[in-house]
């Protein structure tokens, strides 16, 4: 045990040293991209010390060490909790940030700022993991809102771009709705049980909806849920190994990390199971829809995250926490991997990110296209690669426990949606013929750019057996299901594969029509950005000028002085004056009056 936790100090202390070196002026004379790396690869092997622990023994330790402060009778303490959701998940998002952070040093390698970036990514890490450590709820909300924003700032990298700025806004904002759910529930453990500790709140099995709710709704803003969504596939206006990052093993999965971690209360409300069934059956279909039309190639497998998020919330809603955190660990390499190689190819093609000006690139480019297809079919999950240990298992768990069919369906289309994006990729970037300019040079023999996919491409091989043969099951396994059952995922991933290469075939002979209602609906991606970006915001600051048109320039400004005013004055002179406005009698009577005047003076 002392060994595991001092491993865990030695990881904390690897990992906090370039950020205290980076308020020095020592990162002037050394090179500090190089520096990080080391001392996240360096941390990746000691974190190999508990996770070995864990496999042999299953050890699991809780830290505490001082006290914050005191709320009244609540004590918050510097608390660290590793149990087999942190001590695995440790592991992968150092493992996944080594080979992006390498990767860094090659994409942005004529970045001015690269040593500031790599900081950012650097502080990304951190704030995850002391969001995955946390043994009470103010840790983990200090963890939950460090994630929301560096992705803020690194989303809006390049600032001098308004897309950028605005993607980082929008980023920043849907997270922000869901952190008044976090906060609910945090304000209600608070009252309720008067502690933020997790093992005093889990102690209360029948919690109210009230702070379950909210924890959902934190999930959907951070983890993209459908509703929340639209800012996951805007976030793709940041630099490629943020985009890497963010959809692998940090941000995304905070929020799914965050239901696993309440799991022994939710466990028992079916009215948030069934929420988070529906809720994650509807996302990982909406947005796998949209990744159908896509032609932004970075923003295809932005809504695959979304998609795969999905399915990990229909997991959570089937009541198996365990492979939602199996399919979180796998998902991190193959997503990982799959955003580095559509960064090596748009470096290569001149910044082009439309698939449709890609094309013949499995010759010119053989191990980035070599990797884009192993991701791909991990993705997909194919037979013996990373995702296949996770999403089959996912599936089988659907069709043998007693759900509704509608949800069921649902997952299954998008399952074949996800072959059919997938195989859209390697159609229109690998197959085919060049479409891209003939004066393009092409070179990825780098090894900063070799090595990092390579050591992704070696976990999203082999790290699903490894990690799936290693987790424990929760729920006795179904041993025996139709053979249909169990070969479900599998016929609807080929089936998606067979109709997707027969109508990217298909497009080499048809001529452009008139889109139809279903592909607007895609491209338009349901036409929800249009909906709640432009017409709602239209309606309301139309409705507000009007209104503040009407009620301060009409009738303040207008009608209630100096309308009122002219009105008060007419009124006050008809009523105390004689004058009835004849001029003409006036006259008349002036006139009499000289008349008469100077013939009374005579008489």
């Amino acid at each position: 045990m002392n060994i595991i936790t001092s491993s865990i100090f030695l990881i904390l202390a690897l990992l906090m040293s370039p950020m205290a070196i980076s308020f020095t002026n020592m990162t002037k004379h050394m090179n500090f991209p190089n520096y990080v790396t080391s001392c996240i690869k360096c941390a990746f092997f000691m974190s190999l010390i508990p996770l070995s622990s864990f496999f042999n023994s299953g050890a699991e330790l809780m830290i505490t060490n001082w006290q914050w402060v005191s709320i009244g009778s609540i004590k918050l303490s510097l608390s660290l909790k590793f149990d087999f959701l942190s001590i695995i998940l440790l592991p992968v998002a150092l493992y996944v940030t080594w080979s992006i952070m390498e990767f860094s040093m090659w994409y942005m390698h004529s970045d001015p700022n690269l040593n500031r970036f790599i900081k950012y990514l650097l502080m990304f890490l951190i704030t995850m993991i002391i969001l995955t450590t946390a043994n009470n709820l103010f840790q983990l909300f200090i963890g939950w809102e460090g994630v929301g924003i560096m992705s803020f700032l690194l989303i809006g990298w390049w600032y001098g771009r308004a897309d950028a700025n605005t993607a980082a806004l929008q980023a920043i904002l849907y997270n922000r709705i869901g952190d008044i759910g976090l906060m609910l529930a945090m304000a209600w453990f608070c009252t309720k049980t008067n502690s933020w500790e997790l093992q005093q709140i889990f102690i209360t099995n029948n919690p109210d909806t009230l702070p379950l709710a909210g924890l959902l709704l934190a999930a959907m803003g951070k983890s993209a849920q459908f509703g929340l969504h639209p800012w996951l596939p805007s976030a793709m206006e940041g630099p490629t190994p943020v985009s890497a990052l963010l959809h692998s093993s940090t941000m995304v999965v905070a929020g799914v990390f965050l239901l696993i971690r309440f799991h022994p209360l939710i466990s028992n409300n079916n009215t948030i199971l069934t929420a988070m069934l529906c809720l994650g059956a509807m996302t990982t279909l909406f947005t796998a829809i949209c990744a159908l039309t896509q032609n932004d190639i970075k923003k295809i497998v932005a809504f695959s995250t979304s998609s795969q998020l999905g399915l990990m919330m229909v997991t959570l809603g089937i009541n198996q926490p365990h492979l939602a955190f199996l399919h979180i660990c796998t998902h991190a390499f193959f997503k990982a991997m799959l955003f580095m190689c559509a960064g090596s190819i748009i470096h290569s093609l001149n910044d082009e990110q439309d698939i449709r000006k890609m094309g013949g690139l499995a010759k010119p480019m053989p191990f980035t296209s070599s990797c884009l297809m192993i991701g791909s079919l991990a993705l997909t999950g194919m037979p013996f690669l990373t995702g296949f240990y996770s999403k089959d298992l996912i599936i089988e768990a659907a069709n043998t426990c007693y759900t509704n069919a509608w949800a069921l369906s649902i997952t299954l289309a998008a399952t074949s949606m996800t072959a059919v994006y997938s195989m859209r990729i390697i159609y229109f970037v690998l197959m085919t013929k060049p479409r891209f300019s003939t004066t393009t040079t092409i070179n990825e023999n780098n090894p900063l750019l070799i090595n990092p996919i390579k050591r992704l491409a070696l976990g999203s091989i082999l790290a699903g057996f490894f990690i799936s043969y290693n987790i424990p099951p929760t729920t006795v396994q179904v041993m025996t299901m139709p053979w249909y059952m169990k070969a479900a995922a599998l016929m609807i991933t080929i089936a998606g594969f067979a109709i997707a290469l027969d109508l990217n075939n298909m497009t080499n002979n048809l001529k452009p029509t008139k889109p139809l209602p279903s592909n607007s609906f895609s491209t338009s991606l349901g036409y929800f950005p249009t909906v709640i970006h432009r017409l709602l915001p239209m309606k309301t600051l139309d409705t507000s000028f009007k209104t503040a048109l009407t009620m301060l320039d009409l009738i303040w400004l207008e009608k209630a002085i100096p309308k009122a005013t002219s009105t008060i004055h007419s009124l006050t002179s008809s009523v105390l004056s004689t004058q009835k406005g004849m001029v003409k009698l006036y006259f008349l009577s002036y006139l009499v009056t000289l008349i008469c005047v100077p013939m009374t003076m005579l008489i």
